[in-house]
Order: structure tokens, then C-alpha cells, then sequence
């Protein structure tokens, strides 16, 4: 492993299984809101493929930074580029559908997952440029 990837390796690991839990939590617990805006399950009903690709990605892209594999890095860096697009994404539909003004909990909630999702993804992204071969 190189140095300075252990915690990319690990926070790339939780956040696949967040992006699992929480798919899996959506359609048995039923995590939406109790009065989602119109359009807000087409919209959430798009996302489980990709985010399971991701998710899938990460675990790969962790697997091999471990392993302290080239591909790790390349790997990584996309899917850095997808974390930012999700997270801004996301802000973007909630902030113009209301959802942060439901309830303090969904405030919480959606503004903790779009800020890990931006912030992870930016902070990969400036780790592994900056600790790469020029």
C-alpha cells in the first residue's frame, strides 16, 4: 500500500457500504420523507444502478490501493469525480424541491450525505494528485 492511502482505502470501503445500507434501508424501512415533493421518487428511483456501481467501484478501487496497484489510483480518481457529481447533484434537487426545510432530521440527514459525498470526493481527488508522479 502506498503511503498515505490507508485512510482513502477506508473511507472508500465505509462509504460503499453506506451507499448499500442505505439503498437497502430506502425500500424496507422506507427512508423518505413523509411529504416528499413531486417527482422525488422518479427522481430517488433513478439513482439505485449507479450508486451501486459506485459503490461497487469503491470497493474495487479500495481492493486495489491496498494492493498497492496503479489501477487503485485511476480507479480512485473517478470515482472521486462521481462522489462530487452525486453530492452536488443531490444538493441540487433538494435544495430546489425543499427538501432540507421537512424537518431538522432530513435537514441533517441530506446535508450530511451531500457534504461526505462532495468533501470525500474532493479531498481523494487532491490526495492522490498530490502524492502522484508528475
Amino acid at each position: 500500500m502506498e503511503h498515505g492511502t490507508k485512510p482513502i482505502v477506508i473511507f472508500e470501503a465505509l462509504t460503499a457500504l453506506g451507499l448499500i445500507l442505505f439503498w437497502i434501508g430506502f425500500f424496507t424501512v422506507g427512508l423518505a420523507p413523509q411529504t416528499p415533493p413531486p417527482g422525488y421518487f422518479v427522481y430517488e428511483h433513478s439513482f439505485p444502478l449507479p450508486d451501486l456501481i459506485l459503490a461497487a467501484a469503491l470497493l474495487v478501487a479500495a481492493r486495489l490501493l491496498y494492493q498497492g496497484k496503479a489501477a487503485g489510483r485511476t480507479l480512485s480518481l473517478v470515482c472521486a469525480g462521481a462522489l462530487i457529481f452525486l453530492g452536488v447533484l443531490d444538493f441540487s434537487f433538494n435544495l430546489q424541491n425543499g427538501l432540507y426545510a421537512i424537518s431538522t432530521l432530513d435537514l441533517v440527514l441530506n446535508a450530511f450525505i451531500n457534504l461526505w459525498c462532495v468533501v470525500l470526493g474532493l479531498w481523494i481527488a487532491i490526495r492522490l494528485r498530490s502524492s502522484g508522479t508528475d
